[in-house]
């Protein structure tokens, strides 16, 4: 019995641009390759949302998409190749809430709704698309796709850091990228523990962590 529905794919790269390519051994040129490659994502992911990460298997892509074996590994080498470009464009998506809630910054005093807009963000986005809950699972528990997170973290954590260098241009650098860095990597522990509560409970546990998020920077002059 499936756990919950499948979230909808994400969306494929327009022709002609080449796909988000995670770990996947091969990035298809061609059309008909190009959606077979999407054929792949899309059915790994409703069987990530319906089975959970531990559980998703290559023969159950095989089975669902109807692709053979030789076509699958001619793109994926293995499941941990699937997880890690899913996970690779849900962290784009991500990345452009962050760009778009930091551009409201014009003034330290934005700082502080700033990053709880970021926080709203990520919990709405997680609600939204269940699957990325057991993308992020299988992301933590496999050491070659932790560096995914790592390397999304670091991203995350520049755009912070470069919008408060926008506002407070003389804010020491390594203060900042502290800063920066703990910020965003907080913000992600957070609203992954948000995750495993009743909504009513992750809401208040949110709205606890915001109320701690700085006000300003006082502290790193």
């Amino acid at each position: 019995m499936a756990r919950r529905k499948a979230a909808g794919p994400l969306a494929a790269p327009p022709p002609g641009a080449p796909p988000a390519s995670g770990l996947a051994r091969l990035a298809p040129m061609q059309r008909r390759s190009r959606e077979r490659f999407e054929r792949i994502l899309a059915c790994a992911a409703e069987i990530i949302a319906e089975k959970g990460s531990e559980a998703f298997r290559m023969s159950d892509v095989v089975e669902r998409s109807g692709i053979a074996f030789g076509s699958l590994y001619q793109y994926f080498p293995d499941k941990a190749a699937i997880v890690g470009t899913l996970a690779e464009r849900y962290n784009a998506v991500g990345r452009g809430c962050v760009a778009r809630d930091l551009a409201t910054m014009k003034t330290m005093r934005d700082l502080h709704p700033a990053l709880c807009r970021i926080t709203d963000s990520y919990y709405e986005m997680f609600m939204r698309e269940p699957v990325m809950r057991d993308i992020w699972q299988a992301t933590q528990a496999d050491r070659a796709l932790q560096r995914l997170d790592a390397e999304d973290t670091a991203f995350l954590a520049g755009l912070l850091a470069d919008a408060v260098r926008r506002v407070a241009p003389d804010l020491p650098a390594a203060a900042l990228a502290t800063f920066a860095a703990l910020t965003m990597t907080l913000i992600a522990a957070a609203v992954r523990h948000a995750i495993t509560l009743p909504p009513m409970q992750a809401r208040r546990s949110l709205d606890q962590f915001k109320a701690m998020l700085p006000h300003d920077l006082a502290k790193l002059t």
